[in-house]
């Protein structure tokens, strides 16, 4: 059984591959975000959670389709990357609640563990970018 947090990031990851946005769409909706419970979710995200469900799961099936396919089937290619990118988004703020949450975790242990007065050092919430060209080193 996967985390929310780990479905949302096969979701992006299934957006982020090649192919028309509208399969990579319905992969990762198929694959990972009918698989997320929005009580999982941190309060803040389960309101836009439920936009991107209800964007994707709209409109009435045809014989021998789903929702998904039959929403999917009538978006336009924008519409289709405007959910792509809510859906990138909501995994962006559930990597920072887990930063955020794994920070204070830190810092409540090393004050049980009497070091108040010792210096924690913290890294910021944003992974540094390694460029892939050779050009730009």
């Amino acid at each position: 059984m996967s985390t929310a947090w780990e479905q949302l990031e096969g979701a992006a990851l299934s957006l982020a591959r090649s192919g028309p946005i509208k399969e990579r769409l319905t992969d990762a909706y198929r694959n990972h975000l009918a698989l997320v419970n929005a009580e999982e979710l941190p309060d803040a995200l389960r309101a836009e959670f439920r936009a991107c469900h209800d964007a994707l799961t709209r409109e009435r099936p045809l014989r021998g389709e789903d929702a998904v396919r039959a929403t999917v089937r009538k978006m336009s290619n924008q519409q289709a990357d405007d959910v792509a990118c809510s859906v990138v988004r909501l995994f962006a703020a559930m990597a920072r609640e887990q930063t955020a949450l794994a920070m204070h975790e830190v810092l409540d242990g090393a004050l049980a563990n009497g070091s108040a007065g010792a210096r924690v050092r913290l890294r910021k919430g944003v992974p540094r970018v390694i460029s892939l060209y050779a050009g730009e080193a």
